[in-house]
C-alpha cells in the first residue's frame, strides 16, 4: 500500500490508457488529445493560460524563476522546496532575498508586506502553497492579495505541486501556479504544468529567458495544440484520462471535499492516540507526525502491515513521518494506515492498542453522513 506524498499510486484505468500504441507528437491525433487535455487543465486551474512541460516540477520552478524575475526575487523558505527556489536563483545569478522559517512555521503575511515595502527591486515572489517537506500550508492567497494591493505588477508564483488536485485554490491574485504529474494527478513522474495569469504571460513575452524552459516559446506553440520540443505523449494521454475521470465522477469539488475529510479524519485519529501533528498550519495533501520514533514506526508499517509511508529530510529526516491523502485514496486505506500506526505504537511500548485510531477516523469520516 503506497501512501507516500508522491509518487502516488497510478490507477489501473490510467495505466491501461498509457499502455496503448505510442502516438507521434507531431500528428493531428495527438494534437486533438493535447487540445482536450488543455481544456481540462483550464477547468482544473481556472487561470488564463496553461503550459505543459516534459520535466519534473523542478523544471517548472526553474522556468518560472528565470522567466518571471526581471529584477529581484523574494523566496519563502519553510522547507526543502522553498529552499530550492533560492538555489535556482543562485544558479542563474538572479538577485534574491529570502524569508526563512522552521519547517513547521508558515510565513507571516506582514513580514512579506514589510519586505516588499522596503525593497522596490522585488518584482517576483516565490512560495509553496503546500511545503511538502513538513506538510505545511502557507497563507498564499492572503499574502498575494496584500502584495497586489501594494504593487499589482509583482509576480506571485506558487508551487502547487502538492496542492493542485488537493484543494480549491483561489487564483485571483496568483500569476503562476506549478504542479507535477506524480502527486494528486496520479501519474508517473515526468510532466510539469504551470497555470499562468495574463499579466504573467505579458511579462514573459516582454522578456523571456532560456532555451528549453523559455516559456514564451512554449506558450506560443501550445496555443496551437503542440509543444516547442518533444512532448511527454504518454503522460499527457494519462493526464487527459485522469482529469476526465475526475470530472465524470463528481467533479473536482467532490475530490477536494473527499480529500479534506480524509485528511482531517486522519489528523484527529492520530491525535487521539497521542501523536503530535508537526506543522502549525497543516495542508490537506498529507498528515505529518513529529516523533523520535518515526523510523521505527515506518519500519513496522512496511514490514508487518504492507504500508509504505514517508519519513523526513535533512534535519528532520528521522523526526517525522508523512501519510499521503492526495489522489483517489480509498477509505479502507486511510483506516488501515492509522490502525497500523496504533499497532506499531503498541509494539514499541508507546501505548496499548485499543482500536482508538480507527474508531476516531471512521467517526470523523462517516458519522452523520
Amino acid at each position: 500500500m503506497l501512501l507516500t506524498p508522491g509518487p502516488t499510486p497510478v490507477p489501473e484505468f490510467v495505466r491501461k490508457a498509457m499502455a496503448d500504441v505510442t502516438i507521434h507528437h507531431r500528428t493531428p491525433e495527438f494534437e486533438k488529445i493535447f487540445e482536450e487535455t488543455r481544456e481540462l487543465l483550464f477547468e482544473l486551474y481556472g487561470m488564463d493560460e496553461v503550459v505543459m512541460l516534459a520535466s519534473s516540477g523542478s523544471g517548472a520552478m526553474e522556468a518560472c524563476v528565470t522567466n518571471l524575475t526581471h529584477k529581484k526575487a523574494l523566496t519563502i523558505n519553510s522547507g526543502k522546496f522553498g529552499d530550492r527556489f533560492g538555489k535556482i536563483c543562485k544558479a542563474f545569478d538572479i538577485d534574491y532575498t529570502e524569508i526563512k522559517n522552521e519547517w513547521n512555521t508558515p510565513v507571516s503575511v506582514e513580514e512579506v508586506v514589510e519586505t516588499i515595502k522596503n525593497d522596490k527591486d522585488i518584482d517576483a515572489i516565490f512560495i509553496q502553497l503546500c511545503e511538502s517537506a513538513g506538510g505545511l500550508r502557507h497563507p498564499v492567497e492572503e499574502m498575494a492579495k496584500a502584495v497586489k494591493e501594494i504593487n499589482p505588477d509583482i509576480m506571485i508564483v506558487a508551487d502547487g505541486i502538492t496542492a493542485i488536485g488537493v484543494e480549491k485554490i483561489d487564483v485571483t491574485n496568483l500569476d503562476a501556479v506549478i504542479t507535477g504529474s506524480q502527486k494528486a494527478l496520479m501519474l508517473p513522474p515526468g510532466l510539469a504544468i504551470i497555470g499562468l495569469s495574463n499579466k504573467a504571460v505579458a511579462k514573459i513575452e516582454e522578456k523571456s529567458r532560456g532555451f528549453y524552459f523559455n516559456l514564451a516559446t512554449e506558450i506560443k506553440k501550445q496555443k496551437t495544440n503542440t509543444t516547442a520540443w518533444t512532448a511527454a505523449t504518454t503522460l499527457i494521454i494519462g493526464l487527459k484520462e485522469i482529469l476526465a475521470h475526475i470530472k465524470e465522477n463528481g467533479g473536482f469539488d467532490k475530490l477536494y471535499a473527499d480529500t479534506e475529510k480524509r485528511a482531517k479524519a486522519t489528523r484527529e485519529a492520530l491525535k487521539a492516540i497521542g501523536c503530535e501533528i508537526y506543522p502549525k498550519t497543516p495542508a490537506n495533501a498529507m498528515t505529518t507526525v513529529y516523533t523520535e520514533h518515526a523510523p521505527a514506526i515506518r519500519k513496522i508499517l512496511k514490514t508487518k502491515y504492507n504500508v509504505n509511508i514517508a519519513g523526513g529530510q535533512d534535519h528532520i529526516k528521522t523526526l517525522i513521518f508523512r501519510i499521503n491523502h492526495m489522489g483517489l485514496v480509498e477509505d479502507f486505506e486511510a483506516s488501515w494506515v492509522v490502525n497500523a500506526v496504533e499497532l506499531a505504537m503498541d509494539e514499541l511500548g508507546l501505548r496499548t492498542f485499543d482500536g482508538t485510531a480507527s474508531k476516531v477516523l471512521l467517526e470523523n469520516m462517516f458519522k452523520g453522513n
